[in-house]
């Protein structure tokens, strides 16, 4: 297996995604200011895309790009369309995500959906339902949002509170991006606040909740814990995401390139992830649209003791993951 370093062979300026930054914010600008007054259904359409590209961005940009240089990808995503991560909250909690021998434990993992099993069983019945729900496909796109944010906004309190390193200069940077955006929304736009709220900001991050929805699965293996959907209309709104597996393999990859990457290596990857993976977001809404894919409780954290050896880390041969690098697949015996 070969290696090549982070950032090796990588222009200076990734151009696709610097021009699709631009497309973005002008998309929004544009919808607001020109659509908005005289195709009202249209433009809240159009903003709801740009809320959802918009995130797929600031993801790209966490990553390394399109620059090298975080300050200036920071302020190429700095006017937050969506309303409500900060942007350094967001790389923050991401990168630790990145773990992959950490994926889906509901202590060290930001995004897992999971939760021990001893503490689901504390949960008032009403949150345990709606735990449940949230776990369907189509109560994730409807209710997640909401669930996320709120979630999230408790959690981040209680940092801000704690004084916890850095929470507090990311949220005041995030409110200096709010300083700007909201008067444009609420002025320029002559949109009501709530409506940008309920409509774009909501429907942005639910479209996004399409992609996030079944990305990870607990698996004994860390590489199977990660999807591909190989197919989607959607795929160039999650810049590629959708080919989940690749990315967390390859981080420092651009996303115009994953589909090539794992177009040349299909049957290696599958097997790398033991078949976790779907042809597209219609055949996942097919088998969960209203019935839950994964359990709330973690099926791995049943006792408080078992915490520790359930995520201890494992070798596992086909792994692509490495230290400070971006690994490249073997090429597939032929068959």
């Amino acid at each position: 297996m070969t290696t090549r370093r982070r950032g090796a062979g990588r222009a200076a300026v990734e151009w696709p995604t610097l021009a699709l930054i631009f497309l973005c914010y002008g998309a929004w600008a544009a919808a607001g200011l020109f659509l908005w007054p005289d195709w009202p259904l249209t433009a809240l359409a159009l903003l709801a895309l740009t809320v959802a590209l918009q995130s797929s961005l600031m993801h790209e940009c966490l990553h390394g790009h399109p620059t090298r240089r975080a300050l200036v990808n920071e302020a190429l995503v700095f006017l937050p369309l969506g309303l409500v991560y900060p942007y350094r909250r967001f790389r923050a909690l991401h990168l630790r995500h990145h773990a992959d021998e950490r994926l889906t434990d509901p202590f060290e993992d930001p995004e897992s959906y999971y939760r021990a099993r001893w503490r689901y069983e504390e949960m008032p019945g009403w949150a345990r339902r709606l735990l449940g729900i949230n776990n369907t496909m189509a109560g994730r796109f409807v209710l997640g949002p909401a669930i996320m944010t709120v979630g999230f906004l408790a959690a981040e309190m209680k940092l801000i509170r704690e004084n916890a390193p850095g929470v507090r200069r990311a949220w005041l940077l995030h409110a200096a991006g709010l300083a700007v955006l909201l008067p444009v929304v609420i002025f320029g736009f002559g949109m009501p606040l709530w409506l940008y709220v309920l409509g774009p900001a909501w429907l942005g991050q639910s479209l996004i909740s399409v992609r996030t929805f079944a990305e990870h699965q607990w698996s004994e293996r860390p590489d199977g814990r990660t999807i591909i959907v190989e197919r989607s209309p959607l795929a160039l709104l999650f810049l590629n995401n959708n080919l989940h597996l690749v990315h967390h393999k390859m981080p420092g990859v651009p996303w115009y390139r994953l589909p090539a990457l794992y177009r040349a290596r299909r049957a290696e990857w599958l097997a790398m992830n033991d078949g976790y993976s779907y042809p597209g977001y219609f055949a996942l809404a097919k088998d969960f649209a209203f019935r839950t894919k994964e359990p709330v409780p973690h099926p791995a954290l049943r006792r408080a003791r078992e915490a520790a050896s359930a995520f201890r880390p494992r070798a596992h041969g086909r792994s692509m993951s490495g230290t400070g690098s971006v690994p490249v697949p073997a090429r597939p015996a032929k068959e």
